[in-house]
């Protein structure tokens, strides 16, 4: 890998850890609390917080903040114009830092354009949340989630394809592009070892 490279219209505070072969692009504002992993992308006017880890591979779309108390993991997709939070009641009068809540994207989650994660949840590895949808609760791994508020409707393999399963009892299913095996039980989905 080589140095991150950075835009020359980003500012990137003191402080920042950005790993090897990273691209900051125009207009971004990393804190310098911000923990960010190699191979990340930010798009044009990426805001990242203080209190900020994003795991490798990740790519953050133009027009996203990733405000404090959020946790990427590794492959993270985040959408154009998508929407973090961190205080679950906010008044601009009242001063509450200190009330953040977590929020946690695991491996490999896709995050679609204009949806709204509200903070305290957690998106499952590989779950796909759909375009424009609030995620007000917590998503199982590979789920497929839309609307408002968000509701699951089906499970996506990891390549990102729909899985032919329903969304509850005991099935299995193979991803339309790659082969690989899901099995579903007890509302939960895993891929099978080959």
């Amino acid at each position: 890998m080589n140095a991150p490279t950075i835009h020359p219209s980003a500012i990137v505070d003191e402080g920042a850890f950005i790993g090897e072969g990273s691209r900051i692009w125009h207009w971004v504002h990393v804190c310098g609390g911000a923990r960010i992993g190699k191979g990340v992308s930010l798009g044009q006017n990426v805001f990242v917080g203080n209190e900020v880890v994003i795991g490798d591979h990740c790519k953050i779309q133009n027009n996203v903040s990733v405000y404090d108390n959020v946790t990427l993991e590794e492959g993270v997709f985040c959408g154009p114009s998508m929407v973090f939070t961190n205080v679950h009641n906010p008044r601009a009068f009242i001063e509450r830092k200190h009330a953040y809540r977590q929020t946690l994207v695991k491996k490999g989650a896709t995050l679609g354009a204009n949806c709204t994660v509200v903070c305290g949840t957690t998106i499952g590895e590989y779950a796909f949340v759909g375009a424009g949808a609030v995620v007000n609760k917590n998503v199982p791994a590979y789920a497929l989630v839309v609307g408002v508020p968000a509701r699951h409707i089906g499970w996506m393999s990891e390549f990102g394809e729909r899985l032919a399963l329903p969304l509850q009892g005991n099935d299995e299913a193979t991803c339309p592009h790659t082969g690989a095996r899901y099995a579903l039980s007890n509302r939960t989905v895993t891929k099978l070892p080959t």
